[in-house]
């Protein structure tokens, strides 16, 4: 079973170079990487020459300023250099005559949208009216769709609207490690860092998009602040012992190759 991340962060300017990367994927097993652009970088060179270096383990997700008028000319001009997705916020609307131009220029191009975001932005409204009306368009829900957080329940109501986005078909979901949402227990345990029972947030959303539509991302570099990327990968698989070979393949490696192929 190829194992691929589909979610995880390179750059020179903050976080770790694509070296440390690589380390953690050979000391772990992980064949291929999806790289995302960090928040606030719209300058995607870095990525572009990772992927170059390393065409057939890495592709790179791009952010363009959205906001800008020629933001749909800068997309396509990173699709036309490789790129395989964008990462959007799911409130990010373009200038102009259009507000979905972004997102209808992913859709031209044939590439995927990221979109990480908090939980009220993705179970509103206008979130499912724009999925709706884009129904070629892969968009992949990062980190749980914001109901991912340790501290604090998100509450029934919103997280069933969030994994209600389900009813979409063009509509994926990445789980990352299970800090994002389970209590790190004190003092901390060798082999298993977290609080029983854990939250069921995990099984919530395969319930809801299942293993089909569900894509495991390391969070690398910030997962090293949580249980660390080997642990990000391991326990959610003892976790998913109800899930066949064939489920297991999927979740941890052939959806992601699927909608982001390297």
């Amino acid at each position: 079973m190829p194992i691929v991340d589909s979610h995880c962060h390179v750059a020179m300017g903050w976080y770790e170079p694509v070296e440390a990367l690589l380390r953690q994927m050979d000391t772990n097993e992980v064949e291929r990487s999806i790289l995302i652009q960090i928040r606030g970088q719209i300058d995607n060179t870095y990525q572009r020459l990772c992927v170059a270096r390393h065409r057939d383990r890495l592709a790179s997700v791009v952010i363009v300023n959205h906001t800008a008028a020629n933001a749909v000319e800068a997309l396509e001009r990173e699709a036309s250099l490789g790129a395989v997705g964008v990462r959007l916020p799911p409130d990010a609307r373009s200038p102009g005559e259009d507000p979905l131009a972004i997102w209808r220029a992913a859709q031209s191009l044939g590439i995927a949208v990221s979109s990480g975001g908090a939980a009220e932005a993705f179970a509103s409204a206008a979130f499912a009216s724009l999925v709706g009306e884009l129904p070629d368009l892969r968009i992949v829900i990062e980190h749980l769709g914001g109901t991912n957080h340790p501290e604090g329940d998100p509450g029934a109501r919103l997280r069933r609207r969030v994994m209600g986005l389900a009813q979409f078909p063009n509509v994926y979901m990445k789980f990352h490690g299970l800090g994002e949402f389970a209590q790190r227990a004190m003092p901390v345990q060798e082999l298993f860092p977290f609080r029983r029972p854990l939250p069921r947030t995990l099984q919530i959303a395969f319930d809801a998009f299942g293993p089909a539509r569900m894509m495991w991302g390391s969070d690398f570099p910030p997962v090293s602040g949580r249980e660390g990327y080997r642990n990000a990968l391991r326990l959610p698989m003892e976790e998913l012992t109800d899930l066949s070979d064939d489920e297991r393949a999927l979740a941890f490696g052939g959806v992601a190759l699927t909608v982001f192929p390297i």
